[in-house]
């Protein structure tokens, strides 16, 4: 008797778990009548093609083809949803957000880091980061000499945005820019994102401790390097945060002689966390996960947003001469105030059509919390003919946001929305751009996504941007070189120095120009 129930469990555990892998080929789903490509593999569905370090060509393949709304086949038979259709992210990321939550990532409280200090954009922000910038410029200028030399330029801009955070965000310094690196927690800030992928889907499933026993008998080099990052960057935020307690308790006079002068975001926070009650106030904990996303959140973006503008201006001289006209006789001999600087017009215009063009982040996804209709401004016709100005999306479906095809949606920006053309932004922009009412926070576009959970820091971004390359481009001219430059997909989009090479780097020549400031 008891091996009759033992057996017949056994039976009914092995039927359930078939029954997993198989119920979504053999069920029905309203997102059939999606259109869309075949499955190219049975378990694996269109995964394989769309996750490469390449596969934005693939990517692109598929928006020419199918347009703004398209099925994709998952594993084990799972469907899931393409969209870039404007009316369609405003109801996912706006208007019914919450049937949209974001759960396929760890959920973070950004808001409530950035208080008053980051992101301001008065003048005296802008004066302290020209002042930052001076070593930058002194060291690439000692660096190229008076014959100009090949750097990596992607190196010197993640160098360049750890150190503008770190001082606005902690009121720390990573980097003198004298060496060639920056210290322990810099170097480990830096090459997170490009170990983090390693760390598997089981951690949905397990508790942070288990999965951190798991990772650390796992004889694997790279998540060993892993930990090993993850484990410094836990023990510089924990040094970092008690030497602000400490100043914060020695009061506003030892607060003046740190870095940030008690204005960074990290004093701030403290300072505010000291004075809540005990029911709201947050863990060294939390402070120390918040202190570490703030950084990563800004830095790779960023500094690859740079070196793609340094890239394009590198192949286009008559664009890089044009903008530096510009920088120069705005300057006149002085550095600029920040009110003249974000009057440039050529200089916004460039910086807009690059974030427009080739967004560092260029996907997001959603899930589906219960089931929803979808809107959309573009009906599209359905595998039986039919059209639909609306999609049925069964709850638990997951949707692929896809930020760079609204932002070369030709439907919006015209017949060369693939096209790098800086003057766009210098005349009129299409009318189908006010009609579609794209829901980004930026120039309608997605590059910093739109609704609650849009980037926080997109202003302190594109302030970075500017003054950055009014400080470069003053100084030094940009040029390609015989050494091939290849970007490739990623959590962040990031060049390297050709296709099989996995090290994010991107050499340019660069050379002095005839008059600075």
């Amino acid at each position: 008797m008891a091996l009759s129930l033992t057996a017949t469990a056994c039976v009914a555990i092995l039927l359930y778990v078939v029954w997993l892998v198989f119920r979504d080929y053999v069920t029905r789903s309203p997102l059939d009548n999606v259109p869309g490509p075949p499955s190219s593999s049975f378990i694996l569905g269109n995964i394989p093609e769309l996750v490469g370090r390449q596969s934005w060509k693939q990517w692109q393949v598929y928006v020419d083809i199918y347009g703004p709304v398209f099925k994709i086949h998952g594993m084990l038979g799972g469907r899931m949803l393409h969209v870039y259709d404007p009316k369609a992210l405003h109801s996912i990321l706006i208007k019914d957000v919450e049937l949209y939550p974001k759960t396929l990532a760890p959920t973070t409280d950004m808001h409530m880091l950035l208080g008053p200090g980051l992101l301001t954009t008065e003048g005296a922000q802008n004066r302290k980061q020209r002042k930052l910038l001076n070593p930058l410029r002194d060291a690439i200028e000692r660096r190229v000499g008076n014959n100009g030399a090949t750097i990596d330029v992607n190196g010197w801009m993640a160098r360049t945005t750890l150190e503008m955070l770190g001082q606005a965000g902690l009121g720390y310094s990573f980097d003198n820019f004298e060496e060639d690196s920056t210290d322990a927690y810099g170097e480990s800030l830096k090459t997170f994102l490009h170990y983090s992928f390693l760390i598997p889907k089981i951690a949905n499933f397990v508790s942070e401790s288990t999965l951190r026993k798991i990772a650390r008998v796992v004889p694997h080099p790279d998540i060993k390097r892993m930990m090993e990052i993850s484990d410094t960057m836990a023990q510089r935020s924990i040094e970092i945060i008690n030497e602000k307690k400490a100043a914060l308790l020695k009061g506003d006079d030892s607060l003046v002689h740190q870095i940030g002068e008690g204005k960074d975001i990290m004093s701030l926070l403290l300072k505010a966390n000291m004075a809540a009650s005990e029911a709201e106030r947050h863990t060294d904990e939390e402070l120390i996960a918040q202190m570490s996303t703030l950084i990563l959140g800004g830095m790779d973006t960023t500094s690859n947003a740079l070196s793609r503008v340094f890239h394009l201006l590198a192949g286009k001289p008559e664009v890089q001469d044009k903008l530096r006209a510009e920088i120069i006789e705005a300057c006149n001999g002085e550095s600029l105030s920040h009110d003249d600087l974000i009057k440039l017009p050529f200089l916004d215009a460039v910086c807009r059509e690059t974030l427009r063009l080739y967004a560092p982040v260029e996907f997001t996804s959603r899930e589906v919390a219960q089931d929803a209709k979808l809107p959309l401004l573009s009906p599209i016709r359905g595998m039986d003919g039919t059209m639909m100005s609306e999609i049925v999306v069964p709850r638990g479906t997951i949707i692929v946001l896809n930020y760079t095809g609204s932002n070369s949606n030709r439907q919006l920006w015209g017949d060369d929305a693939g096209e790098w053309k800086p003057e766009r932004w210098l005349g009129r922009l299409p009318p189908a751009l006010d009609d579609a009412r794209v829901p980004g926070v930026y120039s309608n576009l997605m590059t910093f996504s739109g609704g609650g959970r849009s980037c926080i820091g997109f202003k302190f971004s594109q302030l970075e941007m500017k003054v950055l390359m009014v400080v470069l481009l003053s100084a030094f001219k940009f040029e390609l070189t015989e050494k091939p430059i290849a970007w490739n997909s990623s959590a962040v989009t990031y060049p390297t120095t050709g296709e099989e090479n996995t090290r994010p780097e991107m050499f340019l020549k660069v050379s002095r120009v005839v008059r600075a400031i």
